[in-house]
């Protein structure tokens, strides 16, 4: 059977409306051969009836030429139907394959893209455990649960004790210091003056080390 489609014998990019225009080719072929059929049932014969008479010689009661081209008709149809049904099953099964490949492409990129964004951070040494309302800590923008990884000079690699923290804030009553910490997975960094305010020390938060 020869398809016009020439994309869809040749090419492996196939679409959707290419599985339409095999299925509507599919559709007409069997309303051909129901069509050729129903000339047999006219005739009063089937595929196989034989065309001669008890005494061997040609049916005078039929269309001998209607039936035989009918039944070579159904016969070559039947195998363009054969072959088009094979079409059909390889187009969907590339269409799907694509789609497959296509999503996990998709998702490879976008597992990719989320490793790129994601900055390897250094362990916290310390967590903040309690932040007081209109202090300095707060006014910051530090909150519970804020893991540091930078404050001030003290960092992941230096950090010691909390006294290296309590070092740094004496230090620097008055001078932004630069602070560092995880939130949620995502690094957050602010500036942090130490300064007297109603409560208690400079920084109004609590400070925790964290247990390695």
């Amino acid at each position: 059977m020869k398809m016009t489609d020439e994309n869809i014998s040749g090419n492996s990019e196939i679409t959707m409306d290419d599985v339409k225009n095999l299925i509507k080719k599919k559709d007409e072929i069997e309303e051909q051969i129901k069509a050729y059929y129903d000339v047999l049932q006219d005739q009063g014969v089937g595929v196989e009836d034989s065309l001669v008479d008890a005494e061997g010689y040609p049916r005078a009661d039929v269309n001998l030429y209607q039936i035989r081209t009918a039944r070579h008709n159904i016969s070559c149809l039947q195998n363009d139907h054969k072959a088009i049904m094979a079409e059909i099953e390889e187009a969907l099964h590339k269409l799907h394959a694509r789609e497959k490949a296509k999503r996990e492409q998709d998702e490879a990129e976008a597992q990719e893209e989320a490793m790129e964004h994601q900055v390897t951070l250094p362990p916290p040494f310390a967590q903040v455990d309690a932040v007081t309302e209109g202090s300095p800590a707060c006014g910051a923008g530090l909150r519970v649960g804020d893991e540091l990884i930078e404050f001030g000079s003290v960092n992941s690699g230096n950090f010691q004790n909390l006294q290296n923290i309590a070092s740094v804030v004496q230090h620097s009553e008055g001078k932004p210091l630069h602070v560092s910490v995880i939130r949620a997975g995502q690094k957050v960094q602010m500036s942090l003056t130490p300064q007297r305010w109603s409560g208690r020390g400079l920084l109004g938060c609590n400070i925790v080390p964290v247990q390695r």
